[in-house]
């Protein structure tokens, strides 16, 4: 993942076509709730101004199927960027044609020119070779800063990059990639995981990848319940995937046979609805019927907290319960506060592990926190990412 980046490229009086992520979530009315990702882009968008190019952002937002949407505009977009970035932003009428065509041609350098919805053009997810001409009409250099689309093979990402030379990687880009490879490809040991989250069929993948690159593996959420079950433990009510009993039984042998510590919890904080009413902390062979497992409990916070005090390096996906509920959040919580706590380095990555992360206070502490939900778990599964392989080496 060699790949150049926008500091190594000339770009003074180029048209330069940043792909960004600005599917931000927004209030019924219009308004934006969560701007992380708008404020991540800056830093590119700046570095492009300073170096003199002519500023073409493109993004998608929400999923409008190739439709006009008048609520997936990016409107409310071009107006915060105003703002954030002291100078008007316009927003084009649409991201290609010749109308699009006519107002970036007519950019100065310094300039900036936000493009309507991506996916407006039902092309662009299907990486149409007749979309991604257009949008490289528009193009003298392509800069790709939107990680978290970038397991995508889409028309604005990849397509205009097969068009464009050179096609480089944005700072956030960059910087995702540089903290991946020192987290995962070549990291200080030992490495411990932390996987949560609801079901193993969604990460068993990642664990397999994950056993032979790391030392130790700590699983919470839910889909510790069916690794508990594949055990012959009592799970009550708790969430579990039967088809995938087998595959729970066959990773903690992979594991054995690699040398690699796979810790799961000790004690739940149970309840029988997720109201919080009537919850109490059981050791998780004794979860009785009707009762379900919703988070960690204290005993094993404290497992957990000892086993990534040698760690040099940990990586996190995924809360340890439901922590959206206070009632089931202080695992999640405790342990987000032991890794902020820690000398080693920290990457984090999926929409949940972000949110506990603020939610607990401690964003700020952790090393990296990934932009890229379904991007971060693919590079953890060792699969290569189609926006960031089209990019031109350095």
């Amino acid at each position: 993942m060699n790949k150049l980046t926008i500091e190594q490229v000339d770009l003074a009086g180029k048209r330069v076509f940043i792909r960004v992520d600005f599917n931000v979530p927004v209030t019924e009315d219009g308004r934006i709730r969560e701007e992380t990702r708008i404020v991540a882009a800056l830093p590119t968008i700046r570095l492009a101004q300073a170096k003199g190019g002519r500023v073409i952002l493109a993004s998608h937002f929400g999923r409008p199927e190739g439709n006009v949407v008048a609520k997936y505009s990016l409107k409310p977009v071009a107006e915060r960027l105003s703002q954030l970035l002291g100078q008007p932003v316009p927003l084009a009428p649409d991201c290609v044609g010749e109308a699009v065509e006519g107002m970036v041609n007519a950019l100065l350098p310094g300039e900036i020119l936000l493009l309507e919805n991506v996916r407006f053009h039902a092309g662009e997810t299907k990486n149409n070779p007749e979309l991604a001409d257009r949008f490289a009409r528009l193009a003298d250099v392509v800069v790709n800063d939107a990680f978290g689309a970038a397991h995508r093979a889409h028309a604005s990402n990849v397509g205009i990059a097969q068009r464009v030379t050179p096609a480089v990687a944005g700072l956030l880009m960059a910087a995702e990639i540089a903290y991946f490879n020192k987290a995962v490809r070549q990291p200080q040991r030992p490495v411990a995981a932390i996987l949560g989250g609801s079901k193993v069929s969604t990460k068993i993948a990642v664990i397999e990848s994950l056993l032979d690159k790391v030392d130790q593996i700590l699983i919470g959420g839910a889909m510790a319940f069916t690794f508990f079950k594949a055990r012959g433990y009592p799970v009550g009510a708790s969430l579990v995937e039967d088809e995938m009993l087998e595959v729970a039984r066959r990773t903690e042998a992979k594991a054995r046979e690699r040398g690699v510590a796979l810790l799961l919890p000790v004690d739940a904080v149970i309840a029988q609805s997720l109201d919080g009413e009537q919850q109490q902390i059981v050791p998780v062979e004794q979860i009785p019927a009707g009762w379900m497992g919703l988070d960690i409990g204290p005993a094993t916070v404290q497992l957990f907290a000892e086993a990534l005090r040698s760690a040099q390096t940990i990586v996190w996906n995924g809360p340890m319960g439901v922590f959206e509920k206070p009632a089931f959040a202080q695992g999640t919580e405790a342990l987000a506060r032991c890794v902020a706590d820690s000398a080693a380095l920290s990457v984090a990555g999926g929409g949940d592990t972000d949110a506990a992360l603020r939610q607990a206070g401690v964003a700020e502490r952790i090393s990296f926190i990934s932009t890229g939900g379904g991007a971060f778990m693919e590079l953890l599964e060792g699969k290569e990412l189609p926006g960031i392989t089209v990019l031109t080496e350095a």
